[in-house]
């Protein structure tokens, strides 16, 4: 697996990015994000590249948007 660095304009910008990502992973895989963490926590999944990048990418998506709300918080 090659490790590959992206830099996004905003936080944003960023969520909206994985978010697509999340998208992909759920269709692929006909399951939605937040079962797939569950299964996948509970080693019911392996660990192929793919579930590895997807678990990720998700918590990437839940920091993110914990970033956007303190910041939405504060604005408010």
């Amino acid at each position: 697996m090659r490790k590959q660095r992206v830099f996004y304009t905003s936080p944003l910008d960023a969520l909206v990015a994985v978010s697509k990502r999340l998208s992909l992973y759920e269709n692929q895989q006909h399951m939605d994000s937040e079962a797939f963490i569950d299964r996948y926590r509970k080693g019911q999944l392996v660990d192929d590249a793919t579930f590895v990048e997807w678990s990720n990418d998700y918590q990437h998506y839940l920091a993110l948007r914990q970033q956007l709300e303190r910041v939405l918080r504060a604005a408010a």
